[in-house]
């Protein structure tokens, strides 16, 4: 007689087990799938806001494009009675502002970050150091703008003064300081940002892996130069993104920098001088715009500050790929 054993209990266990992950498995992959999905629709509606975003705007800005054409781009007059407008004196307050912020607060930022990211100080001081400088960053612009009135203004004029009593003949101090301006909002700008800036680079430089500090080390290197020709490269990609973030709140801020700038549509090489960006003029007087052609200037202006701050967004991503290559 032929032997035929019976399937023994350890068997069937594992055969049904078998199958409880083959379906546990099928649902597993439909949940993937659902969710793969969900991810990518909710891409596809930032991006379509973004697009949306884009067409709202150029629709509103069409009379003053149709209007001005690019020669609104070197346009230097802003009239609202002749209904004459140009927009580079705000975009000069912009970039100018902006480019004073970074300068200041990236050396701050990045100083901050190496403070409480290293063993320079005992470690029961350093993360409330972190602690209080990420806090800035709670702190309402308005607020800023109101503590820069009442407190930095006053604080800056007699140096502003004194730049311009030993240095008017340089043209970046040739005109007599009021208190607001360029240099000063450029200041509060670079408050604000600082804590973007030492955050995010904190991050970055506690990521970067012990071994190389000690390789660099034991190789007899001291810890500055450790710090300078090992740990900066290797989070340099880090640093230059929370720059860019940095850079996109310093262009868009509105209403600290509209307390503290002077809001007027000029153009002075004088970082001592009164100025205006296009997030102060578009606070300022889009509430009051009546003419259609006024309000497709202050749209034309929303447009082009969208472009910038894209094309920023678009070379710091070039810059990260770049060094991200040449660091692997």
């Amino acid at each position: 007689m032929e032997n035929r054993s019976k399937p023994s209990k350890n068997s069937t266990k594992n055969l049904d087990a078998e199958l409880d992950i083959t379906a546990g498995g099928g649902l597993n992959l439909w949940l993937n799938q659902g969710f793969t999905w969900l991810v990518y629709g909710f891409a596809i509606c930032t991006a379509l806001t973004l697009f949306w975003l884009s067409w709202v705007i150029l629709q509103q800005a069409l009379p003053a494009i149709q209007q001005f054409g690019l020669g609104f781009l070197s346009g230097s007059e802003w009239n609202i009675g002749e209904l004459k407008f140009g927009a580079l004196p705000f975009i000069y307050g912009t970039l100018v502002s902006s480019a004073i912020a970074l300068l200041i607060a990236v050396p701050v930022g990045v100083s901050v970050a190496l403070v409480t990211s290293e063993d320079f100080i005992p470690n029961w001081v350093r993360s409330p150091i972190a602690f209080v400088v990420e806090l800035i960053a709670a702190i309402p612009s308005v607020i800023i703008g109101l503590w820069g009135i009442f407190v930095l203004i006053p604080f800056l004029l007699p140096l502003q003064q004194w730049l311009f009593d030993k240095f008017s003949f340089i043209p970046q101090f040739s005109t007599q300081p009021s208190g607001p301006g360029l240099l000063t909002s450029g200041i509060v700008l670079a408050i604000m940002i600082v804590p973007t800036i030492a955050a995010i680079s904190r991050d970055v430089l506690l990521v970067v892996p012990k071994e190389l500090r000690s390789a660099s080390m034991a190789l007899g290197a001291t810890r500055w130069e450790s710090i300078f020709r090992v740990l900066l490269p290797s989070g340099a990609s880090g640093i230059l993104g929370a720059s860019t973030l940095a850079l996109g709140r310093a262009l868009g801020e509105t209403m600290a920098v509209t307390m503290v700038i002077g809001n007027s549509p000029q153009i002075n090489p004088s970082l001592l001088d009164l100025a205006s960006t296009i997030p102060s003029v578009l606070a300022t007087q889009f509430a009051e715009a009546l003419d259609p052609l006024h309000i497709g200037a202050l749209m034309y202006l929303s447009l082009i500050l969208f472009v910038i701050t894209l094309l920023v967004n678009i070379a710091a991503v070039l810059l990260v790929r770049v060094l991200g290559h040449k660091q692997a």
